[in-house]
């Protein structure tokens, strides 16, 4: 099979998928694919490039049909499901959030930027107050994912962790935690009641009523 761009950014996504971005490195995926390590540099020069071509593959599963939102939905409405469907693209891979972070040069990226900022622009809020919105919805999405995504404490960490104690200093915090999670609530709630609160702002910043 010919060696091609897309072919390659195939077998990258799947060696993030298997191994983490961590074990995303030109000598393994050229093993993959039964090539050197330097032909790969033809299609894709360094690591960099390597990594903001898996980002725009892992955004353009989930925004291949990226468009404006129908004129009688809010736009706090659509931006709110923008960020979920970011967040779903993430969560669909290993170190997701670690990759778009890290791919500064993601044209899918700024074409979903693009479309947010310029549906907001459209709607009457102004060019500085439609950047400062998306780009806030876009950082805590992409935050939250990074911390979802984050290693958890392994069983050495937690041997001497006294969650009593844990408790008992920090009664407040252990309190509203068992609050919130008692009605069956999940941790992609937690995403939605966090991100109402960013789309508010936002919508309140922009003199929106939606």
């Amino acid at each position: 099979m010919a060696l091609d761009r897309q072919r390659i950014v195939a077998e990258a996504v799947a060696l993030l998928d298997a191994e983490g971005l961590d074990g995303v490195t030109t000598r393994k995926l050229a093993a993959r694919l039964g090539v050197r390590s330097p032909t790969l540099y033809w299609h894709l020069p360094n690591k960099a490039a390597l990594v903001t071509a898996i980002a725009d593959a892992i955004l353009d599963q989930e925004f291949g049909d990226l468009s404006p939102p129908d004129p009688a939905q809010p736009w706090p409405e659509w931006l709110s499901g923008l960020a979920e469907r970011l967040r779903r693209a993430l969560l669909a891979h290993p170190d997701g959030a670690r990759v778009i972070s890290a791919a500064q040069l993601s044209t899918t990226m700024a074409a979903i930027s693009e479309q947010a900022m310029s549906t907001l622009v459209a709607r009457g809020v102004s060019l500085r107050q439609a950047r400062v919105s998306v780009l806030t919805v876009e950082r805590f999405t992409v935050g939250h994912v990074l911390e979802e995504q984050a290693p958890r404490p392994d069983a050495e960490a937690l041997k001497d962790f006294d969650m009593a104690a844990f408790t008992e200093q920090h009664p407040t915090v252990m309190a509203a935690l068992t609050e919130y999670f008692q009605p069956a609530r999940t941790v992609d709630d937690v995403f939605r009641d966090c991100l109402d609160v960013v789309i508010a702002g936002a919508a309140a910043k922009a003199g929106a009523t939606a």
